[in-house]
């Protein structure tokens, strides 16, 4: 009897993740489930089957893993931005709805590995900002101009669409969506105020352009 091989003769078998990537993909893992000051480098060490002399070989010091976990989530959460608004370009309330029912679908679907705002546990830079201590300006920075980001495109968005105020209906939004996020932590099982900003969105941009 015969059996086929997994792979064709002679073709190589796939190369494993470098210690650098493992290293990157358990602190991930581990920041966002117990955040960054729970997790110490003998865990991530541990998790990534690897050893503190790889580690820093890979990584200076945990900082700079953490900076790099950081723009990684915040590069995710761009690409997933990005994709729910781009069937309605050249229409800003379009793609406003369409991101905030992305958020909802989101929410619905659990955690999503492809955007930075994870839903189980809420945005990944928010939690970390309530855990960088102040005098930290590297890692502070980066979740600060995140932010500075989404308010940017919010008010941008309110702008194109011919808001009264603009600013301020930016602002709104942002409010929604990051206020929706943390009350999947209290709120279990899709119940939620989160599941409602889509319509509440509408409404704010009713009262703005009406």
């Amino acid at each position: 009897m015969t059996t086929k091989s997994a792979l064709p003769t002679g073709t190589p078998p796939p190369a494993k993740p470098r210690v650098r990537d493992r290293i990157r993909d358990s602190a991930a893992d581990l920041f966002y489930r117990h955040g960054i000051r729970g997790v110490c480098v003998d865990a991530i060490v541990e998790d990534a089957g690897t050893n503190k002399m790889s580690f820093y070989r890979s990584f200076p010091s945990k900082d700079d893993l953490v900076a790099e976990y950081l723009s990684d989530q915040a590069c995710e959460y761009w690409s997933w931005w990005d994709a729910a608004v781009a069937p309605h370009a050249g229409d800003p309330r379009r793609q406003v709805e369409a991101l905030m029912q992305a958020v909802v679908d989101l929410v619905k679907s659990g955690s999503k590995p492809d955007c930075g705002c994870r839903s189980s546990r809420g945005c990944a830079l928010g939690n970390a900002a309530v855990e960088i201590p102040e005098e930290n300006e590297k890692l502070g920075a980066i979740v600060h101009e995140y932010k500075t980001e989404i308010r940017r495109r919010l008010r941008k968005y309110a702008r194109e669409m011919g808001a009264r105020e603009p600013d301020v209906l930016g602002d709104a939004l942002m409010l929604l969506i990051e206020g929706g996020y943390y009350t999947r932590l209290t709120f279990p099982g899709n119940s939620g105020p989160v599941t409602a900003i889509a319509k509440a969105a509408r409404a704010l941009i009713d009262t703005h352009l009406g």
